[in-house]
């Protein structure tokens, strides 16, 4: 029990006196940043595959544009997201003649990655729709995109929200990947604290945790989405 209360008072020297809470707070903001942004960005390319690959096939457009996003998502879907990450940072931009920093090229794969996994989430979303809102929203004389975004999407968003939250869960958890591009996360802020104490255990401890009310925090206020969404329900 001792030996356990040395590495408590380490890891407390190391937070307040070292500031080690800096970069913890750090690490806390570009997790938040990456996985919210991530999350945004994923929501609206989701939305835009989702809407071209339920659209009526009738001419050549409509049939690329659903070609292109079949291979989008089975690109996104089929590689590690570490391995996203390590492309884009060793690979792609340095062909491109670009730089971004780590939390920069964290967030825009995320992104790019969500958007894949929240594309057949708000595609099985769009379909759990019945039909008959589509047909409503045309006969008063809205036209396919009108209709989606005002009458079949709006319904859509709240089937899926559970699945959306679930999704936002697995954001946050797999920042902990960032690093291997430079960015600096909560794994990278303990694991500063562990290596300039000599001791691992206690840091990594308060990183799970910190992790588990993250987690907490976000579905209690997708039950509260979902609570506000069923009583506006029942008042219409």
């Amino acid at each position: 029990m001792g030996n356990f209360d040395r590495k408590i008072e380490n890891f407390i020297n190391i937070f307040i006196n070292q500031n080690g809470y800096v970069k913890v707070a750090e690490g806390l903001q570009n997790t938040l940043v990456i996985a919210v942004s991530g999350l945004i960005i994923g929501i609206l390319i989701g939305t835009l595959i989702a809407t071209v690959r339920v659209l009526p096939k009738y001419h050549v457009l409509p049939r690329v544009l659903n070609a292109f996003c079949s291979l989008y998502v089975a690109l996104f879907r089929g590689t590690p997201m570490v391995v996203q990450l390590l492309v884009f940072y060793y690979v792609a931009l340095p062909l491109l003649g670009l730089r971004f920093t780590g939390v920069q090229v964290a967030t825009a794969v995320f992104g790019l990655n969500s958007g894949a996994y929240i594309s057949e989430i708000m595609r099985s979303g769009i379909q759990s729709v019945d039909p008959g809102q589509m047909e409503a929203g045309r006969s008063v004389g809205l036209g396919f995109g009108v209709t989606m975004m005002k009458i079949v999407i709006p319904q859509a968003v709240k089937n899926i929200l559970p699945t959306l939250g679930n999704e936002f869960i697995a954001l946050i958890k797999e920042t902990s990947v960032v690093s291997f591009v430079g960015a600096a996360d909560l794994y990278v802020a303990f694991n500063y604290i562990g290596s300039n104490s000599y001791e691992f255990m206690v840091p990594y401890l308060v990183m799970a945790l910190i992790y588990i009310v993250l987690v907490m925090i976000i579905t209690l206020l997708i039950k509260l989405m979902e609570r506000s969404l069923k009583r506006s329900d029942r008042s219409n």
